[in-house]
Formats: structure tokens, sequence, C-alpha cells
């Protein structure tokens, strides 16, 4: 196994956009980042004047403080990644202020709401569906329509594509409606397509899935907190595999200072197979390996035990 270090200083001097940073896996993402040294631009349609029709209560700049006091520089953008001259003004800034882009994350996702599980396509609402559609893909091929002439104007640039699932399973797999099947399987295209053209710039690209991920969402639908999770699992036994959203936030912040990431350029990621690689934990000194979890015990029907797999 290598290992990259995680500390404070690693991406010093890096500057990085996460793309969907209010909540869930962007905002850990975001924090890693930062714990590791890196100035981190953070993008969100929820703010402390406004929220978006999410409706709760996490926003842009809660992300941008939990940045700084990590470790890194936190600056809230707030902006919607469908309109491109608001994402156009956003990585001008980003050249004017910092000169440099080292690290851009397409996490805009915003679909939840959106979906309808278990609903064939024929009778699922179509204005939602392909709304859902507009913000998993169009957000991410505009953002790096924008970003990436200032990402390869050095090299060494990565570019992480943050899906649900990765392609083994959602190749094998239906996700549970159409629309989000789709979304999902086509954002790992994203980052294969963007790995081919970068390659001559030096740059990388790769999809990248958290597991089941503790988001803020899904710790309100069971109704616990981070400090009590595991009671969850008394209602959905498979919970005990589950991660925090800092979890996939070290597997960025690892990729990004590991000298040798081209050797994942197009590759399909999962949070639990680079803790392996790189020997990083979540919050609790565990290394959860959901995907292997999910092919292995739950999907073939057995007992919820998540020894051998965190």
């Amino acid at each position: 196994m290598t290992s990259t270090p995680l500390d404070g200083s690693s991406l010093d001097g890096k500057v990085a956009l996460v793309a969907g940073a209010t909540r869930g896996a962007g905002r850990g993402i975001a924090t890693e980042l930062g714990a590791a040294g890196a100035t981190v631009y953070v993008t969100g349609r929820s703010t402390r004047a406004a929220r978006s029709e999410y409706n709760r209560p996490e926003t842009i700049e809660e992300t941008a403080d939990l940045v700084t006091r990590a470790g890194g520089t936190g600056i809230a953008v707030p902006m919607d990644h469908l309109d491109p001259a608001q994402t156009r003004a956003l990585v001008e800034r980003i050249d004017r202020e910092q000169g440099r882009l080292d690290v851009l994350v397409n996490d805009v996702w915003g679909g939840e709401h959106l979906a309808q599980w278990d609903t064939p396509l024929w009778e699922h609402d179509l204005d939602a569906g392909l709304r859902l559609l507009r913000l998993a893909i169009d957000t991410h091929i505009i953002t790096s329509h924008f970003a990436l002439p200032l990402l390869i104007r050095r090299p060494g640039g990565l570019v992480v594509e943050v899906t649900d699932g990765t392609k083994s399973y959602n190749d094998a797999n239906y996700r549970v409606s159409f629309f989000y099947d789709q979304a999902k399987s086509a954002v790992i295209r994203l980052a294969y397509a963007q790995a081919h053209e970068l390659r001559e710039h030096g740059a990388t690209a790769v999809a990248l899935t958290p597991g089941w991920l503790r988001s803020e969402m899904m710790l309100d639908v069971y109704g616990v907190r981070e400090d009590n999770w595991l009671d969850a699992a008394k209602v959905q036994p498979h919970f005990v595999i589950s991660e925090t959203p800092r979890y996939v936030g070290r597997a960025v912040a690892a990729l990004a200072a590991d000298p040798q990431v081209a050797r994942w350029n197009g590759q399909s990621l999962s949070s639990g197979q680079l803790a392996r690689e790189y020997g990083f934990t979540d919050l609790d000194g565990s290394q959860p390996d959901a995907w292997r979890y999910l092919v292995e015990v739950q999907d073939p029907g057995k007992p919820a035990d998540a020894t051998g797999y965190r």
C-alpha cells in the first residue's frame, strides 16, 4: 500500500473549486482540501440570505467557514452552475485572484426531491426528470467548459466528477429510477471523456463515488445525529456500512496530493478503494468499503454485518 501524507501542508499553495459544496459530499471534500492547506472556492445556491428549493438550513458560507477552520482558505461564491454567465464570471474571478486552478470538483447535484423512486419512465414526472438531468449533468459540463482552460494552464491539474456508484456496479444494476440511473452513469462517462482530452495537457480526470453517505439529509431521514448515527441501524441494518462526507473528502485530498495521480486517469474510483490505497480513514478510524459490501452482503440479502468491510 502506498501512502500520501494528509497533513496541513500537503496542498499548500494549491487552489481548488468545489462546485456544489453546500452540504453532503461537497462540503466534506471542501473541508478536507482545506485541512490539507488549499485555498478552496465553494459554490452553492443556499446562502444565509436565501435558500434553494431544497429549503434546508446548510449554507455555502458555513462551508467556507469550515474550510478556513480546518486550516485552509474558504471562499464562498453563491451561484447557479446552470447559468453560463455566472460560471464564466466565477472562473474569471479565480483567475484574477489566484492565477491558477489545480483541482476542480464537479459535485453539483440537487436531484433528491425530483427523483420518483421505483417509478417507470412513462409514469415519472417528465419535467422533474429532465430537471434532474440538467442539474446532474449540464452543471458539470458548463463548469468544466469554463474551468478547464485555467486548470490546464500548468501541468498536474485534477478533475473529480462526483457520482453515486462505481462503473462496474452501475453497469450491472438498475439505480432505482430511470432518470437517477442515467444521471449517475453519465457522470462517470463525463470523467472518462475529460480524461481523454486532458491527458495531453498533463491533467487527470476521475469519477469518484462515496459509499452510503451520512449526509445531513440522510441523518435527518433516520432521525439521528452524527454522534448517534448507529441508532439508525435499528431501522435500516445495512446503515452499519455508512460513512461521513469527510471520508470521500480525504479521498480527494489524497488524489490531489499524489504526484502520480495520472495513473488513475479516466477511472471510476470509490472512497473505500482509495482508503486502502492511500491509508486514510474515516473520522472514527475505520475504512468502510461500501461498494464491496453492497455486492457481497446487502444485495445477496445476507444479514447486515460490516465485519471485514470497515
